[in-house]
């Protein structure tokens, strides 16, 4: 399974249905972001375009949005981030995803960061 990268420190994970993804928050946010407190995650079946507000996240520090990595409708949430949010400090990349998505353009999915391109990214911003 391949996992991309936004430049607004989201990750992107296709799934075995290549037309489906898995979106989180990088390793690098929830370190800028602390202690992570509350997620307002999207409605299920709503379609959002890429760089769209899709939910937000809340720390102790901060709160900042969640951009929707592709263009896409919503055919999942992850209900245990939103009953534990420590989930996204905890297990960033696994259990603690916000939600999945049933893409529009996959050409989008391509066009995001590699690991290697988001960590030298991450490493500049």
């Amino acid at each position: 399974m391949t996992i991309k990268y936004t430049k607004d420190h989201e990750w992107v994970r296709q799934e075995a249905d290549a037309g489906l993804v898995t979106v989180g928050i990088t390793v690098h946010a929830q370190d800028a972001l602390g202690d992570v407190v509350f997620v307002d995650l999207p409605e299920i079946g709503k379609s959002f375009a890429q760089g769209e507000v899709a939910g937000v996240v809340e720390s102790v520090k901060a709160a900042a949005d969640v951009f929707m990595p592709v263009s896409g409708e919503i055919t999942e949430v992850n209900e245990a981030l939103r009953a534990d949010p420590s989930l996204a400090n905890s297990a960033p990349l696994d259990a603690g995803w916000f939600f999945k998505v049933r893409v529009s353009d996959a050409a989008q999915i391509e066009a995001l960061l590699d690991e290697t391109a988001y960590e030298k990214f991450a490493a500049e911003s």
